[in-house]
């Protein structure tokens, strides 16, 4: 039996003493067996932690063939995590009774003029934590005037679902399906869909795995839809491993612990054992964590294979770096070795989105949050692919109006995933992945020359403001994409002209779904752009779908109804 090491840090009375003991063995110098490898199975004692002293013994040359490691790996026995006598009990885990939960400020962009401002450019983006999140306010009685602004991320509500656009081509990573049919909530506009799809796997065929569980174990996850929702979710999730994949498991509050050190994926009763063995104590030093995770991460680094690090948490870090600004420059340094990160969020009352959303956006990442074992199950079981394996990244688009058909636009969504124009052609530029199973939708409001609708023009001083008033070519606009394989550092270019033809007058189900989400998202919001946006108007385009075969769409039926009947 393979020795387990469960670093378990405890219960909000012993914090100081467990963080202690969870931390001694990784930065003291008393305890002999912590500076000693064993030399005979190096993979088993390998940790990385920049609080370690200069004369730590380390000795990669032991290591598998095939592992690699940037920087200097260190070696350490990690007993003094366990802690046997800590009694643990789930009935006292209630949600707190206060708020403190933080949420980016999005500026929602206006209508830009095509005469100034032909180009939109943005990042591909798979997050679906807004919807996940938002259907647990709703749940919970939220009304319209409670929902964060912030936590309606528009684009992320359209892809949490599932749409029926093209599969791609041979030798392409992605499908692309382009739509306009008329604006619901704006009689002078166009409603312009673009869809992205990938082609799904089955995950026991997809390429080697080598994961790091980077879960957050600090004071604030004692509640039970933290911590015991986490364990649940991360059981389902080793249920689905086998023997071609590997698991580490890192913990953090006040200091970080290694639980287990390249576990096969076959012993799953060994992993499970260990993420269930875990307790909530302490302050949160994610920091000190996600360092920690990428050692290990790096160090069992399967060349050509699926390296991932999930970090599970609220989001809510506390001690060494934790602004936004700062985790997003650690993060950022983290990304280049070529390891992705999934980060799942889990919680009430004190979840940091913002902190969250910083790390998946800035770590060649996706985010998700889990507000139930259903979530968990779909993010984890049935899209397992999706969440894991990369099939595409640095994923740009670039969309290039013809002024002689359209004269103004608006991108909904995608507010913090805008890029400048000369972002799209530098390949040192990053921006989003997409994984196996993945959709992208995005939305555009597009006004027709001949509309009613004005759209304003910058004065410009030198120069006239209509330089070119386009081609009659039938090409409303021009989509570009710019991807990079998973293992490439060079950008691939595609480009797909929308016509005048593309219009049609009665569309898909499809639009008619994405549209209705899409006028939910300004409702909630309550946006400068709503237009005649109305519960009455969503429903009306609900009824033209077919939602019995979907679950999480017909679910969605029902948060609409359930957030018009709180309507005073």
């Amino acid at each position: 039996m393979k020795k387990k090491n469960v670093c378990a840090l405890l219960s909000l009375i012993m914090t100081t003493v467990s963080l202690y003991g969870c931390g001694a063995n990784l930065g003291g110098t008393d305890n002999g067996a912590a500076n000693t490898p064993q030399a005979d199975s190096p993979s088993k004692n390998i940790i990385q932690n920049d609080k370690m002293p200069d004369d730590v013994v380390y000795d990669m040359g032991d290591a598998d063939e095939g592992m690699q490691t940037a920087g200097e790996a260190r070696f350490y026995e990690m007993d003094a995590c366990v802690s046997d006598d800590v009694a643990f009990d789930s009935s006292d885990m209630q949600a707190p009774d206060w708020n403190t939960e933080e949420y980016s400020a999005l500026k929602e962009p206006g209508f830009k003029s095509v005469a100034n401002d032909p180009l939109s450019t943005f990042s591909a983006d798979v997050d679906t934590a807004s919807y996940s999140n938002l259907r647990r306010m709703i749940e919970s009685g939220y009304s319209l005037e409670e929902i964060p602004e912030g936590a309606v991320r528009i684009e992320e509500m359209l892809n949490y679902f599932s749409y029926d656009y093209k599969l791609p081509k041979k030798g392409e990573p992605f499908g692309v399906t382009t739509v306009i049919g008329d604006c619901p909530w704006n009689k002078d506009a166009k409603l312009l869909q673009i869809g992205l799809k990938t082609e799904e796997i089955d995950f026991s065929e997809a390429p080697d795995s080598n994961l790091v569980f980077l879960l957050d174990v600090s004071g604030s996850m004692y509640t039970d839809d933290k911590l015991p929702l986490l364990q649940k979710s991360f059981t389902m999730l080793a249920q689905e491993l086998g023997e071609k994949d590997t698991v580490s498991i890192v913990t953090y509050a006040g200091a970080d612990c290694v639980v287990l050190k390249g576990e096969s994926g076959d012993n799953q009763e060994e992993i499970i054992a260990a993420v269930n063995a875990l307790e909530a104590g302490g302050s949160t030093n994610g920091a000190a964590g996600i360092g920690t995770a990428y050692a290990l991460a790096e160090y069992y680094f399967i060349k050509g294979g699926n390296n991932r690090v999930i970090l599970a948490t609220d989001g809510d870090l506390n001690v060494g770096p934790s602004s936004e600004s700062e985790l997003d420059a650690l993060i950022t340094e983290k990304k280049e070795s070529g390891i992705y990160l999934t980060v799942l969020g889990f919680g009430t009352g004190n979840i940091k989105d913002n902190k969250m959303e910083t790390l998946a956006d800035h770590g060649n990442g996706n985010y998700a949050y889990i507000d139930s074992i259903g979530e968990a199950k779909k993010a984890l079981v049935e899209q397992m692919g999706a969440t894991l394996v990369t099939v595409a990244k640095d994923v740009k688009l670039q969309v290039e109006f013809n002024p002689a058909y359209i004269k103004g636009y608006r991108l909904l969504g995608y507010e913090n995933r805008a890029l400048a124009t000369e972002d799209f052609d530098d390949d040192a530029k990053d921006a989003g992945e997409i994984g196996a199973g993945h959709m992208v939708t995005a939305l555009y409001e597009v006004i027709p020359v001949d509309s009613g609708q004005e759209i304003p023009e910058t004065a410009l001083k030198y120069q006239e403001n209509k330089t070119d008033t386009g081609v009659k070519n039938g090409e409303w606009l021009n989509l570009k994409i710019r991807y990079k394989e998973p293992e490439e550092e060079e950008s691939i270019l595609k480009e797909y002209p929308v016509k005048e033809e593309d219009y049609i007058k009665e569309p898909s189900e499809d639009f008619y779904f994405a549209a209705a989400v899409a006028e939910f998202g300004l409702i909630l919001r309550d946006s400068a752009y709503k237009g005649e946006s109305s519960f009455e108007n969503i429903r009306a385009l609900l009824k033209k779908v077919d939602t019995d075969e979907d679950d999480y769409k017909d679910e969605f039926v029902y948060l609409v109804k359930k957030m018009q009947r709180a309507m005073p």
